[in-house]
């Protein structure tokens, strides 16, 4: 079934993970969570917490359990069926992020056109990420509709791009 893409605002959001995974957990904190390891999972342990990441499969039943009806979002590290939520193949530069994902069918397949995209991104297209976020302050003040917002962002893009 096709997942629904989001980008995530996890500044000061507890984040719980399960084992040993630190690129996960640099990923997460350099997203702003308020993340705690353990290597041992008990149930308490999701007390507050808004997402778990598990990376230890003999503990991962039991955590997607305890997520699960507690309305905590959980990923199970490559057990698909014991996931809320899938990781993308991502790749940051500034303020752009890819982010590809095959919907679990083949992380491979999501690197490696990860990868492919990222390539294509070069210094310019970070410099005018950056000036178009200084303007867009202007922008939503000059401008009354969505539409000619726009139509002014394509305009602007379009002429530093070409």
């Amino acid at each position: 079934m096709p997942s629904y893409v989001a980008c995530l605002d996890l500044t000061g959001r507890r984040v719980l993970v399960v084992g040993d995974a630190r690129h996960k957990v640099r990923a997460l904190e350099d997203a702003g969570a308020d993340v705690t390891v353990v290597d041992r999972y008990e149930r308490e342990q999701l007390d507050g917490v808004w997402l778990v990441v598990c990376v230890d499969r003999e503990q991962g039943e039991q955590v997607f359990a305890d997520a699960s009806a507690r309305h905590v979002f959980c990923n199970v590290e490559d057990v698909r069926e014991l996931c809320s939520f899938i990781l993308p193949a991502i790749h940051r530069r500034g303020d752009i992020t890819v982010a590809v994902s095959t919907d679990g069918a083949s992380p491979v397949l999501a690197q490696w056109l990860r990868d492919r995209f990222a390539s294509q991104i070069g210094f310019e297209h970070e410099q005018l990420a950056v000036e178009l976020r200084r303007i867009r302050p202007w922008v939503k003040r000059a401008f009354d509709t969505y539409e000619e917002r726009r139509d002014y962002f394509r305009a602007a893009v379009a002429k530093v791009l070409g």
